[in-house]
């Protein structure tokens, strides 16, 4: 009977033994879980495309306030991002928090710089037409073709993102980084006729404004300027419609300026917008300047001109599938940024373009830009010249298979001032006997007998 108990007292000892260890096992296992949940493992990638979209307006020299609930990756802009967390065993939680060290967050972007098309076969894989459009462009390409902007362009591209990497809401787009296929420096090898060869996407430039021959305005975007690089003294009096706007604006600035609480860095940044404003609304009082919404002409970006001779006023053609559009280099843009060509050539294209929505998101526009070509000095666009320069031009360079676009003016005529009648006296005329009363008036008298003179 004492055995029986005994071997009874160590089987339920076993038991518990083993129960207690079992929960033991499960609660570390859950423990584990637990753990693994609360860190992403270095292995696992998170991508994030989030489409571009165009900034709101802010205040000259404020950065934009990013406000409510947003998830860090929508900073990027169409940048896949690879978020890891990696946990290191530390010391004392009071010891971390006081070493800088402890709590790192590395911020490494790794882009790929990409490679120029150089031959016609390479160019025709985003515009199949481009061959057949202008059959002399093959023999303009040599080896040595590419232009050296290409290489100083995305060279700014990747200054930029050095500069801004810690300011991750000002970091390129995915889209503008890789806005262009390549740049080429060509030369006919009959005629000699040079000419620059960008190919790219196409967003919308609706700046400009001519009061002489629009006086109201043509609608303005979030970043609308009322001036172009291209410009010609004004011809009348009549005052820019965007005079008003700048006015109105310089006095918000002065006001906010003549505040007592205002800090003294805000003042710096006032004092600086207030004294671009007073220089625009001098250019606009003298000059006048393309219209985006009315004339074509394309935007150059800055540097391009000293590596390639590209320059304002410069005649351009653009290519986008089986159509070519006469254009002038209008403006200057960012030494980071191509492919930009005016409202005007944009709803051209696509009907949907407007100053926010680009025509052509890939890079299927080629622009040819023939250097040293611009007629001084500027003025009004003459539509016509355009065609025929073009034209011309482009007969230097082997020829067209299309007839090139031909633009017609849309801008109205202005109103003619109707003149106010002014009253007419009835001139007294002295007659002498015999003469005729009729020979003497402007404007002839009915044909009644005159009366004899006494």
């Amino acid at each position: 009977m004492a055995r029986f108990r005994l071997r009874t007292l160590r089987f339920f000892t076993l038991v518990l033994f083993s129960a207690v260890l079992a929960a033991i096992v499960l609660r570390w296992i859950s423990l584990e879980r637990w753990h693994r949940t609360q860190a992403i493992a270095p292995e696992e990638l998170i991508e994030v495309v989030i489409p571009e979209k165009t900034p709101a307006p802010s205040q000259p020299g404020r950065p934009p306030v990013i406000t409510g609930r947003l998830d860090t990756a929508r900073l990027f802009s169409g940048i896949t991002v690879h978020a890891a967390v990696d946990p290191i065993p530390g010391g004392a939680a009071s010891d971390e928090r006081a070493d800088p060290q402890s709590y790192v967050l590395d911020l490494k972007l790794h882009a790929r710089v990409p490679a120029p098309n150089k031959t016609i076969e390479e160019l025709a894989k985003v515009s199949p037409d481009l061959p057949r459009l202008l059959p002399g462009l093959a023999a303009m390409l040599t080896p040595d073709s590419v232009s050296p902007f290409f290489k100083e362009l995305y060279d700014t591209k990747l200054k930029l993102l050095q500069q801004n990497l810690v300011r991750l809401d000002q970091l390129l787009s995915r889209h503008n980084f890789y806005d262009c296929q390549t740049v080429l420096q060509l030369r006919h090898p009959e005629s000699h006729r040079r000419a620059v060869l960008l190919q790219a996407d196409m967003d919308v430039d609706a700046d400009g404004s001519d009061s002489d021959r629009l006086p109201t305005g043509s609608g303005a975007s979030a970043n609308f300027k009322p001036v172009t690089s291209f410009r010609w003294a004004k011809k009348s009096p009549i005052p820019n419609p965007y005079l008003t706007v700048l006015e109105e604006k310089q006095k918000r600035y002065e006001g906010e300026l003549s505040v007592k609480g205002t800090t003294a860095e805000r003042k710096r940044e006032l004092k600086g917008a207030i004294s671009e404003l007073r220089d625009e609304m001098e250019s606009l009082k003298r000059y006048s300047f393309l219209i985006g919404a009315t004339d074509p002409y394309i935007v150059l970006p800055s540097g391009l001109g000293k590596a390639d001779g590209g320059k304002v006023g410069d005649y351009v053609v653009v290519v986008f599938g089986d159509r070519i559009f006469p254009a002038v280099v209008g403006d200057i843009g960012p030494s980071d940024k191509t492919g930009e060509a005016s409202l005007r050539i944009a709803k051209e294209i696509n009907a949907m373009a407007t100053p926010n929505n680009r025509p052509v998101s890939d890079l299927k526009v080629t622009y040819l830009i023939f250097p040293g070509t611009a007629e001084t000095p500027f003025g009004p666009p003459d539509l016509e010249k355009l065609q025929a320069r073009c034209e011309t031009l482009v007969k230097e360079i082997g020829g067209a298979a299309v007839p090139l676009h031909h633009w017609e003016n849309i801008i109205p005529p202005l109103p003619t001032p109707t003149p106010s009648p002014s009253p007419t006296a009835t001139p007294s005329v002295a007659m002498s006997p015999g003469a005729s009363p009729g020979s003497t008036f402007a404007f002839p008298l009915p044909s009644a007998s005159a009366s004899p003179s006494p």
